[in-house]
């Protein structure tokens, strides 16, 4: 990595960790309640679902596809491992792989549809989330999977540390795809496709398995989500994540990530994560209604995407 490329780097994470201290000097003052430990630890707890969601949806943006599928991926893969569970009465270390596997088949599909038969990511995943969503709802009876202390074990805070397994094992997932993205041969493939996927074609790459497998780690990221999130809720809810792909592609762009594909970094979609959850909790502290929240985060987006259109004009 040269040194233009670290300064970059440099000013892309430095701003994006300026505007989270910001939001958080601005909510301390606004609240005596919000600079506590216990915010920050309830805040890191509740966010590996969106974290691993966010993960796999920089890479689709990357190679300049996107995916409305993931909340309810998620919701059917939490779905299958609540009905394991408790229907069919098995362990968690068996319900899981199972869990994963449905993420992964769900992110498999998009991929060769959307690539094999060319048609736009956005149509193949919009027929994605109706297809999962009610897979989800056959699969619980449109019940909730009331699984308790046996998944619990993932989305308990560790004591002393007061983080959870989950938020750990998010860390864990951005630091890799962060590796995988910037520091490998598939990562710099993937980039390439989003900038010029023809170019690529014609330099002898085959763009077509990069894209699949990108999808499919999108899957099996949103397999992971759902065992984070039935961990933290102790079940299994037929109407979990709904809005979920929302958030997970707002973090993205707030974090830098192009919708136009071609240029992201995982770590600054975590940045993303951190930026909207400190703002959807300090606004509940402060006593902002829900519909009030909702506009607001809804701007911050807005504003996001916005200056995301300013720097690829720039650039151009």
């Amino acid at each position: 990595m040269n040194s233009k490329s670290i300064r970059a780097m440099l000013v892309q994470y430095g701003g994006l960790c300026v505007v989270l201290f910001i939001m958080v000097g601005v909510f301390s003052a606004l609240s005596e309640n919000f600079l506590q430990r216990a915010t920050f630890t309830s805040i890191a707890n509740q966010i590996p679902d969106l974290t691993l969601v966010a993960v796999g949806m920089t890479f689709i943006l990357v190679v300049g596809g996107i995916d409305l599928s993931v909340g309810s991926i998620l919701a059917l893969s939490s779905a299958v491992l609540g009905a394991l569970m408790v229907d069919a009465g098995w362990p968690l270390w068996a319900a899981i792989p199972i869990c994963l596997l449905t993420g992964a088949l769900c992110g498999l599909f998009n991929g060769s549809v959307s690539v094999g038969f060319r048609i736009p990511s956005f149509i193949v995943t919009l027929g994605m989330l109706e297809i999962a969503r009610g897979a989800t709802k056959v699969v619980t009876d449109s019940q909730t999977k009331y699984i308790g202390a046996k998944v619990e074990v993932i989305g308990d805070p560790v004591p002393y540390l007061q983080l959870s397994p989950a938020f750990l094992l998010a860390l864990v997932a951005v630091l890799a795809g962060q590796f995988l993205l910037s520091r490998t041969v598939f990562g710099r493939y993937c980039m390439a496709i989003g900038t010029n996927e023809e170019a690529v074609r014609m330099s002898g790459i085959r763009t077509a398995p990069y894209s699949i497998a990108v999808f499919t780690l999108s899957g099996l990221l949103c397999g992971l989500a759902g065992i984070a999130q039935t961990s933290r809720l102790s079940s299994s809810d037929p109407n979990a994540a709904i809005g979920l792909e929302l958030s997970a592609i707002a973090a993205c762009v707030i974090g830098g990530t192009s919708l136009m594909g071609g240029r992201g970094s995982v770590i600054s979609s975590f940045i993303g994560v951190l930026i909207i959850s400190v703002l959807q909790t300090g606004l509940a502290q402060v006593g902002v209604s829900d519909a009030n929240k909702q506009i607001i985060t809804g701007s911050v987006i807005v504003v996001a995407v916005l200056v995301d259109a300013l720097r690829s004009r720039f650039r151009k």
